[in-house]
């Protein structure tokens, strides 16, 4: 039973690490190298990650540096940019990208709230559905009489608690993204 309570808990917190990667990628009023992550250049034929290919520095909350370590490639950054859908106008100075990053209007910021809680539906989601399997193998144990059925309603009785813990900590990472979406 021990082994299925340390998977479970494996499980929820990968759940939950996937979740703050995915938020993290959603912007707030500030700039954040975070949001250029995912942003792919396509550099001699391959689609290789912005910060594979520069430092990308945040000077201050309204403006990101971008400085490639082969200036030859400037302009096909200044272009990724641009096709991320952002909303970023990159300019590039000759040696560095600065990308201004416009505060949020009210309405997008509303819209990144609902992709929030979206992420957040989904990874609630995710979490049930490994405490469903948790008591699958519960049930299993307790069919091959390896445990008994109060130890399995025990069991079940963990898993809920373990299940309510990680339901918690998803709901208090998105309270305080969402904090940030809206600050002003």
């Amino acid at each position: 039973m021990e082994r299925v309570f340390k998977e479970t808990r494996k499980k929820m917190e990968a759940s939950v690490e996937h979740f703050k990667r995915e938020i993290s990628k959603i912007r707030t009023g500030r700039a954040s190298a975070s949001l250029f992550e995912e942003i792919r250049v396509d550099y001699y034929g391959a689609p290789t990650p912005i910060t594979q290919l520069a430092t990308v520095s945040v000077v201050n909350p309204e403006l990101v540096i971008i400085q490639p370590w082969d200036k030859n490639i400037l302009t096909e950054i200044e272009k990724a940019i641009i096709r991320s859908n952002l909303g970023f106008n990159p300019v590039n100075d000759g040696t560095n990208i600065k990308v201004p990053v416009p505060p949020l209007d009210e309405e997008r910021r509303r819209e990144l709230v609902k992709l929030l809680h979206k992420i957040l539906e989904e990874t609630k989601a995710a979490i049930r559905n490994i405490r469903r399997e948790a008591r699958e193998e519960i049930k299993e144990l307790e069919e091959a009489k390896e445990i008994s059925e109060d130890d399995k309603y025990r069991a079940f009785d963990e898993i809920q608690k373990i299940h309510d813990e990680y339901i918690r900590k998803a709901e208090e990472i998105a309270k305080k993204k969402e904090k940030e979406i809206m600050e002003i």
